[in-house]
C-alpha cells in the first residue's frame, strides 16, 4: 500500500503548491464584479454561496469516469497511482481551473464563444460541432450507465436488455434531466444537490476507507515494475490515458466549468470551486482504482470482471467492503455521480446551441422546444446503444475519445489566453501537446479511426504533437502583445 500512500500524498501536496501557482498567475480580483451578478437573469445568471457552487462542480464534473475508468486503468498495475495524482494536479485541475477562471472574466461565456474569442472563427466552428456531440453522448452515457446499475444492483434486476424495468428507469432519469434542463439552474440543480452530495461523499470517503480497514493487498510498484503489465495485452500509452480520462484529465469538465462561471460571486472561490474539486475527484479516482486493485487480489473479482464488467465490480467491492447498507449507499453514490453529470451535459448543449443560434434563453418556449429536440435525439442515441449487440461499446470509444480531444481544444485556448495576458502558457502547452499526442496515437490505431500499427501511429502522433505545439506558439507570438484580454 505503499505506493498508493506516495499517490496520494502528491495528490494532496502537489495540489497545495501547483494551486498555489495557478492562483498567483490568475491573480483574482475580489472587488471585480462577476457575471453572475452583473449579468443576473433569474435562469442562467443566478448568484450562488460559494460552497454550493462547489459541491454542484464536483457532482458536474465526476461521472461514472472516475469510477468505472480507474477500474478498468488499475489493469495497467500500481504506477497508476502515481500517473493519476500527477496528471490531476498539473493536467485536470490545471484545466479546470483555467477553463473556469477565463470564462468568469469574459461574462460566463461558454466554451464554443471562447474558442472564436481566442482561437477565431475557424476554430471555433470546429470545436461547436465537436463539442455539441460530446455533449450529447455525455448524456446517452449517463443515463444508460447509472440507469443499469440501478436496475442491476438496487432493483436485482436484468440490465441486459430494454425490458420494461430498464424503460422505466431510463424514463425517470429522462424526466429529472428534462426538468433540471428546463428550469433555472437554483430551481432544480441547487436545491436538490446537496442530497446527492452527502451520498457522494459517503460513498467515497467509505471505499477510501473500506479500503484500509480491510487490507485489501495492493501491489506496490518496484514489484510489477513500470513495463506494460496489462492482462489483455492493452499498451498503456494511449489506452491507459483514454480509459481514465476523467480521474485525470477530461475536456468535459471545462463545458461545466463555464456554466458555474455564471454562478460564482467572487473571483477568489475559482481555486476551491475548480481547482480543488478536480483534486476531489483524482481522489475518488484513486480510491476505486486501490478497491479494484484489492479485491482482485484478494479473489473477489477477476481481471476479466475488471476488463469486459466494471459495473459489476463497483457491487462486488461496494457490498464486500461496507455490507448491504452500505454497498446499497456507495453504488447510490456512484450513479449520482453519473446522474449528476449528464443533466449539465444536456444543460450545456441547450446552452452551446442557443448560443451558436442567437436563440433567446429567457423565453421559456425556445428552452422547452430547443430541450425537447435534444431529448428526442437522445433518445434515438440511446436506443441504439441499447438494442445493438455493439452498440454501447461504439457509443463509449467515441465518447472516451472526444472527451480527450476537447480537452486538447481547451488547453490551446488557456495557451493563447496566457501568452496575450503574460502568463507562463507553457503551462498549458505542455499537458495540451501531451494530450494530443495520446488522442492522435489512439485514433491513428484504432479500428474505428485510421487503424495504423502501433509504430507508425506512434511517429505519425509525434509529428502532429509537434505540429500542434508549434502552431500555438506561433499563433500567440503573431498576436499583438498589448491588448490585455480579461
Amino acid at each position: 500500500m505503499i505506493t498508493f500512500i506516495i499517490g496520494l500524498v502528491i495528490l494532496i501536496v502537489g495540489a497545495a503548491i501547483y494551486g498555489s501557482i495557478c492562483e498567483r498567475i490568475m491573480k483574482p480580483n475580489a472587488s471585480a464584479q462577476t457575471p453572475a451578478v452583473k449579468l443576473k437573469d433569474g435562469v442562467d445568471y443566478v448568484p450562488m454561496n460559494k460552497w454550493k457552487n462547489c459541491l454542484i462542480e464536483l457532482l458536474n464534473i465526476a461521472g461514472t469516469g472516475p469510477v468505472l475508468g480507474p477500474i478498468q486503468g488499475i489493469l495497467f498495475g500500481p504506477i497508476a497511482f502515481i500517473t493519476i495524482p500527477i496528471g490531476c494536479v498539473i493536467g485536470g485541475a490545471f484545466h479546470d481551473y483555467m477553463s473556469g477562471m477565463i470564462s468568469l472574466r469574459n461574462n460566463g461565456e461558454q466554451m464554443p464563444s471562447l474558442m472564436r474569442r481566442f482561437l477565431g472563427g475557424g476554430v471555433y466552428s470546429a470545436y461547436n460541432v465537436f463539442v455539441c456531440f460530446l455533449m450529447l453522448l455525455v448524456g446517452v452515457v449517463f443515463i444508460y450507465t447509472p440507469g443499469d446499475l440501478f436496475v442491476a444492483h438496487i432493483l436485482n434486476g436484468d440490465a441486459s436488455k430494454l425490458s420494461a424495468e430498464v424503460m422505466m428507469v431510463y424514463g425517470v432519469i429522462f424526466a429529472y434531466y428534462l426538468a433540471a434542463t428546463l428550469l433555472p439552474i437554483d430551481k432544480i440543480i441547487g436545491r436538490i444537490y446537496p442530497i446527492f452530495g452527502a451520498i457522494l461523499l459517503l460513498s467515497a470517503v467509505g471505499i477510501f476507507f473500506g479500503l484500509l480497514i480491510e487490507g485489501y493487498p495492493l501491489t506496490e510498484v518496484w514489484e510489477a515494475g513500470i513495463a506494460n503489465v496489462h492482462p489483455y495485452g492493452e499498451h498503456f500509452i494511449p489506452i491507459f490515458f483514454i480509459t481514465v480520462a476523467c480521474g485525470i484529465t477530461s475536456g468535459f469538465h471545462s463545458t461545466q466549468a463555464t456554466i458555474i462561471a455564471r454562478s460564482v460571486t467572487n473571483e477568489k472561490y475559482g481555486r476551491l470551486i475548480y481547482y480543488n474539486t478536480m483534486i476531489a475527484e483524482g481522489f475518488i479516482a484513486m480510491s476505486w482504482a486501490g478497491a479494484a486493485m484489492g479485491a482482485v487480489n484478494s479473489g473477489l473479482a477477476t481481471n476479466e470482471n475488471l476488463f469486459k464488467q466494471a459495473a459489476v465490480v463497483v457491487g462486488i467491492i461496494a457490498q464486500n467492503m461496507l455490507g448491504s447498507i452500505g454497498g446499497m449507499v456507495a453504488v447510490l453514490g456512484v450513479i449520482v455521480l453519473a446522474i449528476t453529470s449528464g443533466d449539465t451535459a444536456l444543460r450545456s448543449l441547450r446552452l452551446m446551441i442557443a448560443d451558436a443560434l442567437h436563440i433567446d434563453n429567457k423565453k421559456k418556449i425556445n428552452v422547452f422546444i430547443l430541450s425537447s429536440i435534444i431529448f428526442v435525439v437522445v433518445a434515438g442515441v440511446l436506443y441504439f446503444a441499447k438494442t445493438d449487440a455493439s452498440g454501447f461499446a461504439i457509443l463509449w470509444r467515441y465518447f472516451s475519445w472526444a472527451n480527450e480531444t476537447i480537452a486538447v481544444f481547451a488547453f490551446a485556448m488557456i495557451a493563447i489566453y496566457m501568452f496575450k495576458n503574460n502568463m507562463p502558457y507553457i503551462m498549458a502547452i505542455i499537458p495540451g501537446t501531451f494530450y494530443m499526442y495520446m488522442v492522435s496515437t489512439y485514433i491513428l490505431h484504432a479500428p474505428i479511426g485510421f487503424g495504423f500499427d502501433w509504430t507508425l501511429s506512434y511517429i505519425l502522433a509525434a509529428v502532429c504533437s509537434a505540429a500542434y505545439a508549434a502552431a500555438i506558439i506561433k499563433f500567440g507570438k503573431s498576436l499583438t502583445t498589448t491588448r490585455n484580454l480579461r
